[in-house]
């Protein structure tokens, strides 16, 4: 379906030739959010091996604080959907998983032992725990491009933390963090790689550089926005700005009552 050499993804990320000697595999620059997929099953073999790919990647002292619940059923797929601001990709993939904050489990083990894990309400084991999540989650997504699977994530999953606790009977010390919608990629599906900011904006050498200027890249986004039917002359750091400005939560803005009423990030 996507069959962009490493070379030719170079070029529409960064809008320059590939650097001479890079050794990059080709699936790991030709990611692209996909949304429209083809009327096709996800055996649950394969399903089963992306679970391991994701139990695979790192995890912090091996604490594994995150977990997963794939949400199948039509009727509980509908409602995770509603849930995640009615997204055609959450409807329609062939395989929704919700990545979850998990402190329960440990909690749970630990007790059965003897061991109190009062710390696990501190800020820091949330942020292992989203690390976690987020890890996991990649590791899964790449494993999935590898055999020809999309997909895209859903951050849409915390504009409810209380309906999507309720749907997925979420414990104490359990929280939604993102979705991902996978499914084989629509035969007429027109997904594209997208510009990235160019290395010299996200890489610095030895110290952090403040002089960092985008205008290149507002540039490149332009005309790409352009080829996309979406209005050139609203740059990226229009639109970006805009995105994170108090009007954009969509729900996500009293997320920090919800997480310490669950007895998480609270200190």
């Amino acid at each position: 379906m996507f069959t962009e050499t490493a070379a030719e993804a170079w070029r529409l990320r960064y809008g320059t030739d590939v650097p001479e000697g890079l050794e990059v595999p080709d699936r790991f620059l030709t990611h692209r959010s996909v949304r429209d997929y083809a009327g096709r099953e996800i055996p649950e073999s394969v399903v089963t091996g992306l679970i391991a790919c994701a139990q695979s990647a790192a995890t912090s002292s091996n604490l594994q604080l995150w977990s997963v619940v794939s949400v199948q059923e039509p009727s509980r797929r509908a409602e995770i959907a509603r849930l995640c601001a009615d997204q055609k990709q959450v409807y329609n993939a062939a395989l929704y998983l919700c990545f979850l904050v998990d402190h329960y489990r440990l909690r749970n083990a630990a007790a059965a032992v003897g061991e109190s894990c009062e710390g696990l309400d501190y800020k820091e084991y949330y942020t292992m725990a989203v690390v976690d999540a987020a890890l996991a989650a990649e590791r899964l997504f790449c494993a999935a491009e590898s055999i020809g699977i999309g997909g895209c994530y859903i951050g849409a999953l915390r504009n409810d933390p209380v309906g999507v606790a309720e749907l997925l009977a979420l414990p104490e010390g359990v929280f939604g963090v993102f979705g991902l919608a996978l499914g084989y990629p629509a035969e007429d599906c027109t997904a594209k790689i997208k510009p990235r900011l160019s290395q010299d904006k996200v890489w610095f050498r030895e110290k952090y550089d403040r002089d960092v200027n985008v205008g290149d890249y507002n540039e490149r986004m332009a005309e790409f926005n352009e080829s996309e039917g979406r209005n050139a002359s609203v740059t990226w750091s229009m639109r970006s700005g805009r995105r994170v400005d108090e009007h954009h939560l969509t729900g996500r803005g009293g997320q920090k009552e919800f997480l310490e009423s669950r007895g998480i990030d609270k200190r």
